[in-house]
C-alpha cells in the first residue's frame, strides 16, 4: 500500500517528498510560475525571501526527468536517514541546511536558477561515501562499487546532453561535507560539524 510506504518514509525525506511533489504540482496548476521560484538575489534583497527555498523545490514539469529524481531523492535521501544518520533526523536536516547553504553561495558566480539538482547529488555523493562496499547495477548493465555512482549519474547526464555543473556542484558540496564531517576528525580528533541543539 502506498499509505504505508509513504508514512515509514523517515520526516525530513518525506518533507523534502511532499514539497517538491506540491511545489511542481502549484506550477503544472498555474498557480504559481517557475519565474516566482527561481533564486534571484535581486529580488531576495527586495523581500522575496521565499527563492532562497523554492529553489531547492522545483525538479521542473511532471516529465520523466522528474519521476526519475524523486526516485533518486527517495532511495538516496531515504538510505542516509534510516542508515548513517538513523534516529538522528536532525543531523541530516543539518546537513541539507549546510549543503544548500554552500550552493546559494555558488549559485550567483554560475547563473543557476534552481538548485533542487545540485541538493540531491550531494544527497547521492554522501550515500555513496558512506556505502563504499555496496555493489551496484545500472541499467541491469554496469556492476561498480558505491563511491562511483555519482560519477556514473554525472557521465549519464552528459551522455544524453544534460548539464553536468549541477551534478558536478552536488559532488563537490557532498565532499566538502564528507571530508569535514567523515575524513577531518579522524585526522584531528576533532569535530567541526556539530548540530544546533534548537533542530
Amino acid at each position: 500500500m502506498f499509505g504505508d510506504w509513504f508514512y515509514s518514509v523517515p520526516p525530513v525525506t518525506r518533507f523534502y517528498i511532499i514539497a517538491s511533489v506540491a511545489t511542481t504540482a502549484a506550477v503544472s496548476t498555474s498557480i504559481v510560475t517557475p519565474l516566482q521560484l527561481y533564486l534571484n538575489f535581486s529580488l531576495v534583497a527586495k523581500g522575496e525571501i521565499w527563492r532562497l527555498v523554492t529553489t531547492f523545490f522545483y525538479f521542473g514539469d511532471f516529465k520523466i526527468d522528474f519521476f526519475f529524481h524523486m526516485f533518486f531523492l527517495a532511495r538516496y535521501s531515504r538510505g542516509l536517514e534510516e542508515g548513517n544518520f538513523r534516529g538522528r533526523s536532525a543531523d541530516y536536516l543539518w546537513m541539507l541546511i549546510l549543503g544548500a547553504t554552500v550552493m546559494l553561495c555558488i549559485a550567483p558566480f554560475l547563473r543557476l536558477p534552481f538548485l533542487s539538482y545540485c541538493l540531491t547529488f550531494m544527497m547521492i555523493y554522501v550515500w555513496a561515501r558512506r556505502n563504499e562496499h555496496n555493489r551496484l547495477l545500472f541499467l541491469g548493465v554496469l556492476d561498480f562499487d558505491a563511491p562511483y555512482l555519482p560519477y556514473v549519474f554525472c557521465a549519464f547526464s552528459y551522455f544524453f546532453g544534460g548539464s553536468v555543473i549541477v551534478d558536478v556542484i552536488g559532488i563537490v558540496v557532498g565532499h566538502i561535507y564528507y571530508f569535514l564531517c567523515d575524513v577531518y576528525p579522524l585526522m584531528s580528533g576533532r569535530t567541526l560539524i556539530r548540530t544546533p541543539s534548537i533542530l
